[in-house]
């Protein structure tokens, strides 16, 4: 298999709850994160649920990290995909210590393909994952964004 990055799936528990629902401090932790693994930020988006909860993605040269959090669980979740330089799991250490997790399960994906097997149309499998028309996709559809 050609290598083009590596997928690190974190799920960590026993996070202090105030920790969980700051995010200034998950922004930070993002940016301290970005910076150790040696990763290029190109834009950053918090977001702040009510009651509580946090969501950031991170959008970088080198891929992605997004971390979700539910403070009521002390839990977390984050997905750090980065391809070319840089190093995923200094950024999980980051994370890690930032948010103060006492127990971490963390997944490593090697994400690429077999150059000898080719490209596979999917489009003629049996998937059904969009079950619409072409006149519904063609249909204006509202999205509410926010600004990060």
């Amino acid at each position: 298999m050609k290598q083009l990055g590596t997928h690190l799936v974190v799920d960590a528990w026993q996070s202090p709850a105030e920790l969980l629902n700051d995010s200034e401090r998950i922004r930070c932790s993002l940016i301290d994160a970005i910076t150790a693994g040696g990763a290029t930020l190109i834009d950053l988006c918090v977001h702040q649920f009510s009651p509580h909860g946090v969501t950031a993605t991170a959008t970088l040269a080198e891929s992605h990290i997004a971390i979700h959090t539910w403070p009521e669980l002390g839990y977390f979740a984050a997905d750090l995909f980065f391809c070319g330089h840089g190093n995923p799991h200094k950024a999980v250490e980051i994370l890690e210590t930032a948010l103060q997790a006492k127990q971490i399960k963390l997944t490593e994906i090697k994400r690429g393909f077999d150059p000898g097997m080719g490209v596979q149309d999917t489009s003629t499998k049996d998937r059904n994952v969009n079950s619409f028309t072409e006149k519904q996709a063609l249909k204006p559809r509202r999205f509410r964004a926010t600004l990060c």
